[in-house]
């Protein structure tokens, strides 16, 4: 699962404001100030029950503004995707869940960084749920020798304080019920949404241009290789280190969700290794100094 499923712990450096933002508000349950009523009770029977709000107009602009560009420029270098989704905050309390699904068209990565209290926890469940790759090929890999009980079928992800959690949104997923409170400050909080936009980040002189250029020559035959192994879909997330005379000092894997639609399993011991050797093979404008690409490949 671990190729699927990235986790970075204490990921912002101003997650308590976000939280001191939340808590504010929620401090007098008497109040009847206006940014109380900022949300919307989402139950969609047996699927969605929720709290939520759009993130980027509950915290104040300067705050969130910082939080979005810190989070954008983690997905730019390490996913190669440039933005994000409008991320929601949501709110689990007593009752609270979301059923397994799949968001597929939204973005290649979702994300969760969660926010309820430090410490111990008040609620119990509130775990993000993700099936395992053995459940979704349950069939080619039984043997009949032993019993399954849950941990065999999905990952569990238990919802620390300032912990980011990015995963691929095509995989079944949910969280689990949330029992033990009812008040909003002692529930599950976090912000969630996706990472969109895929394309190539540049760090260094080299430009866009000089980028395309290069990996053109590179790539130029690539498709027709993979298809000899099969139909792949996912999101390929690599790292070029480019010298200053345009040669390719390393290519090294920073992400990977490609599956092997026609041969499960395929793609880690035949494609990827055949696009890390073409790209070793690339060559760029020569420059000032050196630069690093973090370069996606979108197969669907």
């Amino acid at each position: 699962m671990s190729r699927f499923v990235l986790r970075k712990q204490n990921f912002y450096d101003q997650a308590d404001a976000l939280r001191a933002v939340f808590d504010e508000r929620f401090a007098e349950p008497r109040s009847t100030r206006g940014d109380r009523f900022a949300w919307d009770w989402w139950h969609v029977p047996d699927q969605y029950t929720l709290l939520r709000t759009p993130a980027w107009e509950y915290f104040p602009e300067e705050l969130y503004a910082d939080f979005h560009e810190r989070l954008a420029l983690w997905g730019r270098a390490q996913l190669g995707c440039w933005d994000l989704s409008p991320p929601w905050l949501s709110v689990y309390i007593d009752g609270c869940e979301q059923q397994l699904h799949a968001d597929v068209p939204h973005g290649p990565w979702a994300f969760v960084l969660t926010l309820n209290p430090k410490g111990r926890r008040a609620f119990q469940g509130g775990e993000t749920l993700i099936a395992k790759p053995e459940l979704l090929d349950y069939w080619s890999g039984f043997d009949g020798a032993e019993d399954r009980e849950r941990g065999s079928f999905v990952a569990t992800i238990p919802p620390r304080f300032n912990q980011l959690t990015v995963f691929d949104p095509r995989f079944p997923h949910g969280v689990t019920r949330v029992s033990g409170t009812r008040d909003p400050r002692e529930g599950r909080l976090a912000i969630h949404g996706w990472f969109t936009e895929p394309r190539p980040f540049i760090e260094g002189p080299l430009t866009d241009l000089e980028v395309e250029q290069g990996l053109a020559a590179a790539l130029e035959s690539l498709p027709s290789m993979l298809a000899e192994l099969g139909v792949f879909h996912g999101l390929l997330s690599m790292r070029l280190e480019v010298e200053a005379d345009g040669q390719v000092r390393a290519a090294r894997t920073l992400a990977n969700t490609l599956v092997g639609l026609d041969a499960p399993g395929v793609e880690e011991s035949g494609a990827t290794r055949r696009i890390v050797a073409r790209l070793k093979r690339a060559r760029f404008a020569a420059s000032s100094e050196p630069s690093g690409i973090t370069l996606p490949l979108l197969f669907r």
